[in-house]
């Protein structure tokens, strides 16, 4: 076979590729330090600053704290982004 006869084959996928609707916002978790990033977040607040109402925001103690299993556990109930701030 010649480099001009030789058929190239696309990789197939299981999922195929969907359309992403316009109105569509990403379900985001925040895994935030008690006393960096949860004190910024509170801070923005206290500025009448706001943030898209699709971030939820967790607590921690210190980001030194985040677990993976919390990361891993948060897709799994349908979380579309982590963040993780400290």
């Amino acid at each position: 076979m010649t480099a001009a006869t030789e058929k190239i084959e696309q990789p197939v996928g299981p999922e195929k590729p969907q359309e992403i609707p316009v109105d569509w916002k990403a379900n985001i978790v925040a895994f935030a330090c008690h006393y960096c990033a949860f004190a910024a977040a509170d801070l923005a607040g206290v500025m009448r600053l706001s943030y898209p109402s699709n971030v939820k925001v967790v607590r921690l103690p210190c980001s030194g704290k985040l677990d993976h299993s919390y990361i891993l556990r948060a897709f799994e109930r349908g979380i579309d982004g982590v963040f993780a701030a400290g």
